[in-house]
């Protein structure tokens, strides 16, 4: 099956929210026209049809760090390298724009796919959550 990745290209809110709940997580409208403005940039994952099925966001710092937020799959095309290859195009356009880490947070789960799969090492990090406070 070829699959079409872009960089930047044009998505829609409604699109990310049927990606988001296709996968169970909770979409709120909206979500992507704020989100958008404050992107390094994404990458799309699209079938010939143009069905959206794979969406990788990256937030940055505007200089040495970039973050990786919202990596989804639809979950009929996960297993197939689409998440590996998003997370690749996502790094190397992080690159080109002069950025020298690219971060990620995920689940406990996740950890093969971050760091078998996409070649991220484990680190020190820290959190607060916020909510708590």
């Amino acid at each position: 099956m070829e699959i079409d990745y872009r960089w930047r290209a044009e998505t829609a809110d409604d699109e990310l929210i049927a990606l988001t709940i296709s996968h169970g997580g909770t979409a709120e409208p909206g979500w992507w026209d704020r989100v958008r403005a404050h992107s390094l940039g994404w990458v799309t994952a699209r079938l010939p049809d143009e069905a959206l099925i794979g969406f990788v966001n990256v937030a940055w710092d505007g200089g040495d760090h970039a973050f990786l937020l919202d990596t989804k799959v639809r979950p009929d095309h996960q297993h197939r390298s689409i998440g590996t290859e998003l997370v690749r195009r996502a790094a190397e356009a992080a690159q080109r724009a002069g950025c020298t880490w690219l971060h990620v947070d995920f689940e406990p789960h996740l950890r093969g796919f971050y760091f078998d799969s996409c070649g991220f090492r484990p680190t020190d990090a820290g959190l607060i959550l916020l909510a708590d406070r």
